[in-house]
C-alpha cells in the first residue's frame, strides 16, 4: 500500500484495489483510521483529536487529488501538511 503523504508522524495510504466508498487509511502511532474522501469523516477507527484535525486539513487541501487517484487507481505522492 503506497504512502501518499507523511507528516508529523502520520502516514496516509490508499489501497488501490479496494471497493466501496472512496477512502484512505491513516496510521498514527498505535492508532488507525479510515477517512471518507467525499466527506472527510472517519468511517472506521479513531485518531487523537489533534491528529484527526491535521488529517482533515491535509485532506481538504488535496480532496480533488485524492478522488482522482481513487478513480484512476494511479499512485501519486502528495505534499505533506506544513
Amino acid at each position: 500500500m503506497p504512502v501518499l503523504a507523511r507528516f508529523h508522524g502520520i502516514l496516509v495510504r490508499m489501497y488501490f484495489r479496494e471497493h466501496g466508498r472512496p477512502h484512505f487509511h491513516v496510521m498514527y502511532n498505535e492508532y488507525n483510521a479510515v477517512f471518507d474522501i467525499e466527506t472527510l469523516e472517519v468511517m472506521e477507527g479513531n485518531l487523537p483529536n489533534r491528529a484527526r484535525r491535521m488529517v482533515e486539513e491535509w485532506a481538504g487541501n488535496y480532496q480533488t487529488d485524492l478522488m482522482e487517484m481513487w478513480h484512476s487507481q494511479e499512485f501519486r505522492k502528495l505534499p505533506r501538511l506544513k
